[in-house]
């Protein structure tokens, strides 16, 4: 059930991102994982989980995660959208079930399967034939940082557990992204949002990065990349689904099939459990 609505509240970020295209690119993202950073580090001082130092290995794939998963992927997926729309990325996207069966080590055959059934339906739920070369390299790189998202996290959460990987990796995204933004926006890269931009961020920094990761990286662990990936199937769904509540668009007979499909496909996956599926590691009490 987390592994499920962490990337159904991931795949909120297409339509979300509507309410802030206008506002600069890098330094909304700067802004969102600042928000979040310190929300998950005063959490982390609440629950009075100590400080732990990452060991040398540890703070590479910490950078990894911050610069692939969180930068790449989310600039890859903004400019993606802006290129030719949210179909392609979410295309794209939905590939993501496929890769992480492959990546996580030979994958058992009903995850293998279940991978496809989920990609066939992303696919048709999002659609083919949108797009243009521009935003089919943009939805590759949104691509990469999921599977690293995924990947990077799992030598993490057994020592650092989903709480402090999750705050290490967006303090760390934060100066990243604003390097990135002086260099190409100057001294427009911050500017006072209005209110739908403040609700689109809020929303992006709170549901989006706190609560979604959170929930995905306690999941992680416990179902390994192969059978957690299933679930980002879910991501193109709930762009669909927020498109529809956002007025944006309303899903056709195509996209409810399709959505039908990914379900089926993360059922089929999730019906056996096989070590083989993953790579499987114990979090820590966080």
């Amino acid at each position: 059930m987390g592994a499920a609505t962490a990337m159904f509240l991931v795949g909120t970020l297409a339509g979300v991102s509507g309410l802030i295209d206008s506002y600069p690119v890098y330094g909304g993202q700067a802004l969102r994982y600042f928000v979040a950073a310190i929300i998950l580090l005063v959490v982390t001082r609440v629950l009075g989980l100590r400080f732990v130092r990452p060991t040398a290995r540890e703070a590479l794939c910490l950078g990894g995660l911050a610069l692939l998963g969180l930068v790449v992927f989310n600039v890859c997926v903004i400019e993606s959208t802006r290129a030719s729309g949210p179909a392609l990325v979410g295309t794209v996207l939905g590939t993501v079930p496929l890769a992480l069966a492959l990546a996580g080590g030979r994958p058992a055959p009903r995850v293998l399967a279940g991978a496809c059934v989920v990609v066939a339906g992303a696919t048709l739920a999002t659609g083919l034939g949108s797009g243009n070369a521009t935003s089919l390299l943009w939805a590759l790189g949104a691509l990469v940082g999921e599977v690293s998202f995924s990947l990077l996290a799992i030598p993490l959460l057994p020592r650092l557990g989903a709480i402090r990987t999750s705050a290490y990796s967006t303090t760390l995204a934060v100066p990243m992204l604003a390097a990135i933004g002086l260099a190409t926006e100057g001294t427009g890269i911050l500017r006072t949002p209005t209110p739908a931009e403040a609700l689109g961020l809020a929303y992006l920094a709170i549901v989006v990065t706190v609560v979604a990761f959170f929930l995905w990286y306690k999941s992680l662990p416990r179902l390994g990349p192969g059978r957690a990936g299933l679930f980002a199937g879910l991501i193109p769904v709930a762009a669909i689904v927020t498109g529809a509540v956002l007025g944006v668009a309303m899903p056709s007979a195509y996209d409810l099939l399709g959505a039908g499909l990914v379900v089926a496909g993360i059922l089929v996956g999730l019906s056996r459990r096989n070590p083989a599926a993953g790579t499987v590691v114990s979090p820590s009490e966080a």
